[in-house]
């Protein structure tokens, strides 16, 4: 009878009864490709991944995956896994923190800035002083072992999960065989669902939400658009020249920016939508809705809109003269009218914008601001829609059109018509 044959010991179980470690991961993996990829964010996949973890032997306390962002005031996303929690706790940190003493003193820091590849600390053996601060919280909540370790992304951005639990004793060594069998699954997963969030704040930046919507839908192909009803603003700096002239670069930024600020969060505030700027000027709409045939709920919208605006302009202007700066007047026009809602451009370069008459009409009245020294004009189409308050301002010619427009102010003037240009 030929000897039996020496068989190597099988990998350890995380648990008694449980599936091996390559089974056990296996399935995880299975999971993270066919079903995990597809998750509608970080938010469930997370959730769901952890659960995979614990229903395989792995005894989690809490999971921290934190991910550097692309935009433009957000530096790092990080999304906080809990076992008793309800959902998953998102924190974001703004540009800047990354030199703060917080951040310094994590250990995310040593992952990501020193290129450590991953930390282990068993808690339940430490007592104070801590080489990290939050080791007191997670002490204080029963924490015995904590697990950090990087997730590359293509391109070598260095992303970061961390692991606690509270069993006695920690996490096994089968425990953390397992969770490094998946890493690199996770990470496909993770660059996938983040690049998809990558593509929404780009075009959420560059071109607002719901133009952003339209092109990661497919409405990508120029000459492509649609009929909408909308009510127009357009909005611009007087006196920027002067301005551009004699102040210093990062000085005009920054007023460019504090004057888009106030006009831009006024809109968006109420629902409108930035198209685009233009040197000191800026288009935006408000879509008329189904519920809103007249445009009267639009034009309300737009109105407080330019009323906020110009409040915000006033108070800024105050801070400006207080510190001998340069005050600044702007001119807001609305209009209510069809305009195309589509791309335009050459074959390789396109703009997703809105043209048309009433987009022209617009600018013409703006134009119109400074020479009536009014903040805010509209047309009839507005003044219809919210007669009561606004007021003629009389007949006058355009730019563009043989027949004098009539053109309404609000009852009330609003904002920065005291402020000079100097």
């Amino acid at each position: 009878m030929a000897p039996p044959v020496a068989t190597a010991p099988a990998t350890p179980s995380a648990i008694p009864g449980a599936p091996s470690i390559d089974d056990a991961a296996r399935e995880v993996v299975e999971w993270l490709l066919l079903e995990g990829r597809h998750a509608p964010g970080f938010e469930p996949m997370m959730d769901r991944f952890c659960r995979r973890l614990m229903a395989s032997g792995v005894p989690l306390l809490r999971a921290v995956c934190a991910l550097p962002l692309l935009h433009p005031q957000i530096r790092t996303i990080a999304f906080f896994w809990r076992r008793n929690a309800e959902q998953v706790e998102i924190a974001t940190r703004a540009h800047g923190t990354e030199t703060s003493d917080e951040y310094l003193t994590s250990p995310f820091a040593t992952l990501i800035e020193d290129g450590a590849d991953g930390l282990r600390y068993r808690l339940e053996q430490m007592e104070p002083p801590y080489p990290y601060p939050v080791f007191a919280e997670l002490k204080a909540q029963g924490a015995t072992d904590y697990v950090a370790m990087t997730v590359l992304f293509a391109g070598g951005r260095r992303n970061v999960l961390s692991f606690t639990t509270d069993r006695p004793g920690g996490f096994s060594t089968a425990d953390l065989a397992l969770v490094d069998a998946v890493l690199p699954a996770l990470g496909a997963v993770l660059e996938t669902l983040a690049l998809r969030r990558l593509a929404t704040t780009v075009l959420d930046t560059y071109v607002g939400h719901r133009t952003g919507a339209r092109i990661l839908s497919g409405d990508i192909r120029r000459g492509t658009g649609a009929n909408v009803r909308a009510v127009l603003w357009y909005c611009d700096l007087r006196g920027f020249t002067s301005l551009a002239d004699r102040l210093p670069r990062e000085e005009l930024i920054a007023l460019l920016n504090g004057y888009f600020e106030i006009m831009g969060g006024a809109v968006e505030s109420r629902g409108g939508e930035i198209m685009k700027f233009i040197g000191d000027a800026m288009l935006a709409i408000f879509p008329l809705e189904e519920s809103d045939p007249t445009g009267a709920a639009a034009c309300t919208k737009a109105l407080d809109a330019a009323q906020e605006a110009l409040t915000d302009m006033a108070a800024r202007n105050a801070e400006r003269a207080a510190w001998g700066q340069p005050t600044l007047r702007c001119g807001i026009a609305l209009h209510m009218g069809e305009v195309m809602y589509g791309n335009i451009g050459s074959a390789n370069r396109l703009d997703f914008t809105v043209i048309g008459p009433a987009v022209n009409l617009v600018s013409r009245i703006e134009g119109l601001c400074s020479r009536l020294d009014r903040n805010v004009l509209t047309s009839a189409e507005v003044a219809e829609a919210c007669a009561s308050r606004l007021v003629s301002v009389g007949w006058h010619p355009v730019k563009g059109l043989n027949d004098p427009i009539e053109v309404y102010g609000l009852k009330e003037k609003t904002g920065t018509n005291e402020g000079t240009d100097e």
